[in-house]
């Protein structure tokens, strides 16, 4: 079987609201972007670096239980809080020396489990490197943006 069987194609379609608010549709569902008041938007929805924070704590979750159930231990609990400082400088157009991200981002997850610390060795680290959207943010992803006038 070639690689190229094994791909699947995620895709979104957003359209533009406001100056601050998107509508976002993803398969049969519908989310909205905003930003918070004190930076213009209308505070309608999460803003697009707390939906890229979310994804990777929902993306987490996911693998979480994954590889649990792969490696037989039961999850009384999955919690899991995601921070990172972002300087808005740049987005601003305020300053171009600095980075328009995350600065840095941590994750902490947190599981309840009475599996022994045997059982446990390594799962942090697996989670980790399987989980696709912390793939996408912990390492260069071509990208190809075009902007087209109609």
């Amino acid at each position: 079987m070639s690689e190229t069987e094994h791909i699947e194609r995620f895709a979104v379609s957003a359209e533009s609201k406001s100056e601050t608010k998107t509508v976002v549709e993803a398969r049969d569902f519908e989310f909205v972007v905003d930003e918070p008041m004190s930076l213009g938007g209308a505070n309608d929805g999460p803003n697009p670096v707390e939906y890229l924070i979310g994804a990777w704590a929902g993306c987490l979750n996911v693998v979480v239980h994954t590889v649990s159930e792969e490696r037989g231990i039961t999850l009384d609990s999955v919690k899991i809080d995601i921070n990172g400082d972002l300087d808005p400088r740049k987005l601003l157009g305020i300053d171009d020396d600095v980075r328009a991200g995350y600065q840095e981002i941590n994750v902490q997850i947190e599981v309840e489990s009475d599996a022994d610390e045997e059982a446990l060795e390594g799962f942090g680290k697996e989670v980790e490197e399987r989980c696709p959207v912390g793939d996408n943010i912990s390492n260069p992803t071509s990208t190809n943006v075009a902007l087209k006038v109609s």
